[in-house]
């Protein structure tokens, strides 16, 4: 189904036609310290959801994944949280969800996640968080898929990260293509633009030029 912000008919032509009919988000389960963590996630959910498309994350009510799948719900959008059944009992499972699958572990739970959206954006977060970022990024490297893996940060959160991929290649660890990877976005409008396939006026890698 297309994709469509909702801010403008000129927009919406130039989303129209675009087939992503789902979306795996990586997030933290806290809240972090900044409120706007939080606001951002929920406006993401809501985009997300006013564009018909699916969203897919890791199946918990609290923090920024509580935050990113109310946002979705609260626009009439799908959410399928994928949780493993280890974590059922600490009772942070969302229980409001259009669906919920629960896997034997981890590793089937990123799997799922990965397997059920057409694209990939991450929110700030922790080693988990971090991890399935990471984990992305390196099938992507190994030609394991082609989705697009947006990076939504609005507040600095992942200049450190940034800085150490950066490192990394110049220490010929990775090469620059592997940077190209993951998009940096600084809005939620800009996410739905490279979701939707529009280029932005100035495209950006994982490393700022």
């Amino acid at each position: 189904m297309g994709l469509t912000s909702g801010t403008g008919p000129a927009e919406a032509d130039a989303t129209a036609g675009i087939s992503v009919s789902a979306v795996t988000v990586f997030c933290g389960a806290s809240p972090g310290r900044l409120p706007g963590h939080l606001h951002t996630a929920a406006e993401l959910g809501s985009a997300l959801a006013g564009a018909g498309v699916r969203l897919v994350y890791g199946g918990a009510r609290t923090g920024l994944m509580g935050a990113v799948a109310d946002g979705a719900l609260a626009a009439g959008g799908a959410v399928t949280g994928v949780v493993p059944r280890a974590l059922l009992p600490y009772e942070i499972t969302h229980t409001g969800l259009t669906e919920l699958q629960v896997v034997a572990d981890m590793h089937e739970r990123k799997a799922r996640m990965a397997e059920l959206g057409d694209a990939f954006v991450t929110l700030p977060g922790g080693l988990g968080t971090a991890e399935e970022l990471f984990e992305a990024l390196s099938w992507a490297q190994l030609g394991l898929h082609r989705k697009a893996c947006l990076l939504l940060d609005l507040f600095g959160y992942y200049r450190p990260l940034l800085a150490f991929l950066t490192h990394a290649r110049d220490e010929g660890f990775l090469r620059a293509g592997d940077l190209e990877r993951v998009r940096v976005c600084e809005s939620t409008h800009e996410v739905m633009a490279r979701l939707s396939g529009v280029e932005t006026e100035e495209p950006r890698g994982a490393v700022p030029t």
